[in-house]
């Protein structure tokens, strides 16, 4: 399965952003999805999971302003960004993993930059 993250730029603060993950290759199943972010000097942090019915969690900084969600018709997870705060600012990237308990990624996509500036 190979996982391609688009829809990163540049946003002004309080403005939105819609990313998209896309899975391609022997999608057989549908397993749980996150996505992650790695600002500059910070280690990579896991942002929000949706799992194989849906359910979400979210790391406690963009709660209320974040959206995970998945199409799985088209095995996309979509990440909805608003009121975004310069401190969003990183590389995103999508993982499918496992979930037991906690979210383990086991695979990743090629990074998308949000930069969020005035």
């Amino acid at each position: 399965v190979q996982l391609q993250a688009s829809g990163g730029g540049l946003a002004q603060p309080g403005g939105s952003l819609r990313l998209s993950c896309v899975a391609s290759g022997s999608v057989h199943s549908i397993p749980p999805m996150g996505w992650h972010r790695q600002a500059p000097g910070k280690e990579r942090e896991l942002v929000a999971v949706i799992s194989s019915n849906g359910g979400t969690k979210y790391e406690d900084s963009v709660k209320g302003r974040f959206t995970i969600s998945r199409d799985n018709a088209r095995n996309t997870v979509y990440l909805q960004m608003n009121n975004l705060k310069l401190e969003d600012t990183a590389v995103y990237y999508c993982s499918s993993g496992i979930a037991t308990g906690t979210y383990v990624p086991l695979q990743w996509g090629l990074g998308t930059q949000v930069t969020v500036s005035s």
